[in-house]
């Protein structure tokens, strides 16, 4: 059985991943590609259905590629495993995003996206996001 500090030290890495998922859904959502730092390390990898970059500005030209043709966008990630060893981690999220294309028209994606981390002196950092696409509908008449 592990003593005290290993377990609250391994929950809090693992708060800690789980937080960094969620804040990747703001980053893209809101455009906070200022905040990129807080959680990219700069030599980070990405490869998605949108093509593949390397290093912050990449992943920020990249990412707003795919994403600024739309009004607005929210992912939703959930069924998280996280695993921990040490100074590196991965972390496997699925994702479903609404992509609202106009006043009365949006898109729903589904996919799987596999970070792996390390642990950096600012904290967790991910180095390497891989982008599974699942599912994606064609533009959708809104129901609301």
């Amino acid at each position: 059985m592990a003593d005290t500090e290993t377990l609250v030290r391994e929950l809090a890495d693992r708060a800690e991943l789980a937080d960094l998922v969620a804040r990747h859904s703001l980053w893209i959502d809101e455009g906070r590609y200022d905040e990129t730092d807080r959680l990219f390390t700069e030599d980070v990898t990405v490869a998605s259905v949108h093509g593949e970059a390397r290093g912050i500005a990449a992943l920020v030209e990249l990412a707003r590629s795919g994403h600024d043709r739309y009004q607005r966008t929210m992912h939703s990630k959930s069924n998280l495993v996280v695993e921990v060893d040490g100074a590196v981690a991965t972390v496997r999220a699925h994702d479903v995003a609404i992509f609202v294309i106009d006043d009365g028209t949006e898109a729903v994606a589904a996919g799987i996206h596999r970070y792996r981390a390390r642990r950096t002196g600012d904290g967790w950092r991910f180095d390497r996001l891989e982008v599974i696409p699942v599912a994606l509908t064609e533009a959708l008449d809104r129901a609301l």
